[in-house]
């Protein structure tokens, strides 16, 4: 590797900055303000595959090749250009090889990139909960058993950016529906439940399960497993605009679920066992996912394909979106009798995603892929942890 790489190596093991935890503080609203300094030491070691954080980074520079060379990214109170944190990428895209060890992989890291740590929650604190990709019984066509639409975008769906307006308004935009020359609101949950984009030949698909469906909002994307044995996936096209609104909340106030005993599981377990209820509850999230048919494997919001371990959602206010990151948190393991066990989960993962519930500089939401394991990790995760960001290093510190 070079005496470079050599110098590099004993260092990055462990990369200790010195400091104090951090107080108490108000919500980050800008992304100057995401992106800090060391609070704490960590150790930025990597758990996962190598070939799997390539590919993650492959995608990113697909999109970022897409991007107008002097975009500005901004890493807290620096910002690099689209054109910087695509050559930055590369380089270590050029450097990851099979069989690469964790310390050979911080240090190619570190040499090209510098870490910044999220301000987090209002705590300090970064909460961490997975998604994944999940399976629902569905048919192309109507019938007595599949009779819960699955709806495409509709056409009077209108999206507005508010950037164009103010640039406080950074990444957000709304959606609505235009009633003569105003802006209303789109259909909430319920309304569009009741009828209201009925007979509009928006259906691409129905589902037997309200519930299953209702996941696969939540989740952004899902395979069909249709009668015939055959398969269609389905990914997030546009919704409603209405704020996404918790419904294991709902039902933690209600004291349905105890706090701590609150999962994906058990709110399943729960609907299944109050079928009368199911209706109301699910209506109290007002947010309403419109799907469309994908050619390959679950897409982010780059509209490229995410890697499960991998690629992560945050909140695209805030953080560069497709730049890379560093999360150190826990994941749950099933056990061979059954039980769970939660292990260390620590590696470098590309932001490529968002959601409604993914919020402010405190929320992290890491995509697993299909199957079991990733079922398992997306309904239990709810653990604390930290996440920093990786900026490309000025050329001369490099």
């Amino acid at each position: 590797m070079g005496t470079r790489y050599v110098r590099i190596l004993m260092l990055a093991a462990c990369v200790l900055v010195a400091g104090c935890p951090r107080p108490s503080r108000a919500p980050v609203t800008r992304p100057e303000e995401a992106l800090v300094e060391f609070a704490q030491p960590l150790e930025l070691r990597d758990d996962g595959e190598p070939a799997a954080l390539r590919a993650a980074i492959a995608e990113s520079l697909v999109w970022l090749g897409t991007r107008p060379a002097e975009q500005r990214f901004i890493f807290g109170r620096r910002e690099v250009t689209a054109a910087e944190l695509r050559a930055a990428l590369e380089r270590l895209h050029s450097h990851i090889t099979d069989g690469l060890s964790p310390e050979e992989l911080t240090a190619r890291v570190l040499a090209d990139f510098e870490p910044l740590e999220s301000a987090g929650g209002e705590d300090g604190q970064v909460l961490f909960t997975g998604y994944y990709e999940p399976e629902l019984e569905a048919s192309l066509t109507r019938t007595e058993e599949y009779t819960i639409p699955i709806y495409g975008q509709p056409g009077d769906l209108v999206e507005v950016p508010l950037e164009p307006f103010a640039e406080r308004f950074k990444a957000e935009r709304v959606f609505g529906r235009l009633e003569g020359r105003r802006l209303l609101p789109y259909w909430t949950r319920s309304e569009i439940r009741g009828g209201k984009l009925g007979g509009r030949g928006l259906e691409i698909a129905w589902a037997k399960d309200p519930v299953a469906l209702f996941f696969v909002e939540v989740q952004g994307s899902g395979t069909l497993r249709l009668p015939d044995g055959g398969e269609r996936r389905i990914g997030y096209a546009a919704s409603n605009g209405r704020p996404y609104r918790s419904i294991g909340s709902l039902l933690i106030q209600e004291g349905a679920i105890a706090r701590e005993a609150m999962s994906m599981q058990a709110l399943r377990a729960w609907l299944a066992a109050n079928p009368p209820q199911c209706n109301r509850v699910l209506d109290f999230n007002e947010s309403y996912v419109f799907f469309r048919f994908l050619e390959s494997a679950a897409v982010g919001s780059l509209g490229r394909p995410v890697t499960p371990g991998r690629s992560i959602a945050t909140d695209a206010r805030l953080f560069p979106r497709g730049a890379l990151a560093f999360i150190h948190t826990e994941r749950p393991v099933l056990l061979a009798d059954g039980t769970v066990e939660w292990r260390p989960l620590s590696r470098f993962v590309l932001n490529q995603d968002t959601g409604g519930a993914i919020k402010g500089a405190g929320r992290v939401d890491v995509f697993w892929g299909r199957g079991r394991e990733a079922e398992l990790s997306a309904g239990m995760m709810k653990q604390k942890g930290r996440l920093l960001f990786l900026i490309p290093r000025q050329p001369r510190a490099r």
